[in-house]
């Protein structure tokens, strides 16, 4: 099997208590029983900490700053833009998804029926649909974020078709010429439902596969609020069509 590689676009904006820490788990993963390399890229979106000093120290390693923080979607952008691998995955900088799932994850898109795989926080097969509402919430996970999650994942299907339960999640999987020719121009989290507009619009096949996640509290460090959970509704009405 020839190598291939994967590019990880991690977006990160005053995250020093994680981001060494993620790095770290990242580059433990084992990626050879996919026969992939990996490219693992820090775009620091202005962070006033040390984030971006903590992962340059870290072995093979590239970050990129950008100053003034411009917002998670033009990080994820510049991200894309200097990503050379032939697999994308955007990951978030805090520790609530775990980097081992990037295996299930690829083994999923190289079976070659889809073009893009998310991975769900909240698919719970074998259940049914009530319980497996109700058990797909996580610990320390508030009613408010995953009802409003939840909800997003019906907005994405009534305005693009695309049937995903997680179109929230920070794990995302493209192969390179899927996701980077796509004419981005979010700039803030709204990007993450700007991508899977634009994706069902052009017909792409999607697939998801379950995922651990150990979510934070907004006194944790958590960012995403209501204003975004708008934008959200907003931006899958805006992109729904090419």
């Amino acid at each position: 099997m020839s190598t291939k590689r994967l590019s990880i676009v991690i977006p990160a904006y005053n995250e020093e208590k994680f981001i060494g820490t993620l790095l770290e788990q990242i580059r433990a993963v084992d990626l050879s029983s996919v026969g992939v390399e990996r490219e693992i890229l820090v775009i620091d979106d202005g962070s006033r900490d040390r984030t971006a000093e903590i992962a340059s120290a870290v072995p093979g390693v590239r970050v990129e700053r950008q100053i003034p923080n411009q917002g998670k979607g033009a990080a994820v952008r510049r991200g894309l833009a200097l990503a050379t691998g032939h697999y994308v995955i955007i990951q978030d900088a805090d520790l609530e998804y775990d980097p081992n799932d990037y295996v299930p994850m690829l083994r999923r898109l190289l079976r070659g029926d889809v073009e893009v795989v998310y991975g769900s926080r909240y698919l719970r097969p074998g259940l049914g649909a009530l319980r497996g509402f109700v058990a797909a919430k996580h610990p320390n996970q508030s009613w408010a974020a995953y009802l409003g999650g939840r909800s997003l994942s019906l907005a994405a299907w009534l305005a693009c078709g695309v049937r995903i339960s997680d179109t929230v999640t920070a794990l995302k999987l493209f192969p390179r010429e899927v996701v980077c020719p796509l004419p981005l121009e979010t700039t803030g989290f709204e990007l993450d439902h700007e991508i899977t507009a634009r994706l069902a619009a052009e017909g792409r096949r999607f697939a998801e596969v379950q995922i651990s996640y150990f979510p934070r509290s907004r006194a944790e460090g958590k960012k995403i609020g209501f204003k975004d959970f708008l934008r959200a509704l907003r931006t899958f009405r805006r992109y729904r069509r090419r």
